[in-house]
């Protein structure tokens, strides 16, 4: 038996074309489970979904818009997909085309909550900031690591300032004229 379960969004995703898409989707309107945003008790707040699983037997699948609508955050969302998997409920979304009764299906969902174990589990899938944990981490070095160090590069610069050619410089500290002149750029451009 096909289960939809919307959940509203203040501002962004309506109960209405939610339960629009899933009624065309083929789900019964009786059979549609909604969480509305103005839930204000916390105890309130997943009272649909609550109601979704109660009901729910192995055998079931849970249709939703999209992924995100299961919940309002990244550890929620994978708590009811390994909920629904260990319960053997399926799991549908309409928008990314996930299915769990599909073996591709089951694999994304899995690969999905292999990652959110590796990401934070406090972003909000409900806001445009990306899912991952990379815009949250200090900028590191992109590429090889370089050849020469700050001592070496300061060296360099010394050496330059007093009058000595590149190729000489570059074979005392042991690198390439082409690195020394890269380095050399660098350091002008961060300046």
């Amino acid at each position: 038996m096909a289960l939809g379960y919307a959940r509203e969004t203040p501002g962004a995703h309506a109960l209405g074309p939610q339960i629009d898409a899933l009624t065309e989707a083929g789900v019964d309107p009786g059979r549609i489970y909604s969480d509305a945003a103005d839930r204000v008790r916390s105890a309130d707040r997943r009272a649909g979904m609550n109601a979704l699983l109660d009901y729910a037997r192995a055998g079931d699948t849970t249709v939703v818009v999209g992924i995100d609508r299961l919940g309002r955050n990244i550890r929620e969302v994978m708590a009811i997909t390994r909920e629904l998997a260990k319960r053997r409920i399926g799991l549908r979304s309409l928008r990314e085309g996930i299915d769990t009764d599909d073996p591709t299906g089951a694999m994304v969902v899995g690969v999905l909550a292999s990652l959110a174990e590796l990401d934070d589990p406090s972003p909000t899938l409900d806001s445009a900031r990306p899912l991952t944990t990379a815009s949250r981490r200090p900028a590191s070095t992109v590429g090889r690591p370089r050849v020469l160090d700050d001592e070496q590069v300061l060296r360099a610069e010394q050496m330059r300032a007093a009058g000595e050619s590149v190729p000489r410089i570059a074979q005392a500290l042991g690198v390439s004229r082409a690195t020394l002149y890269r380095t050399l750029a660098e350091r002008r451009t961060v300046r």
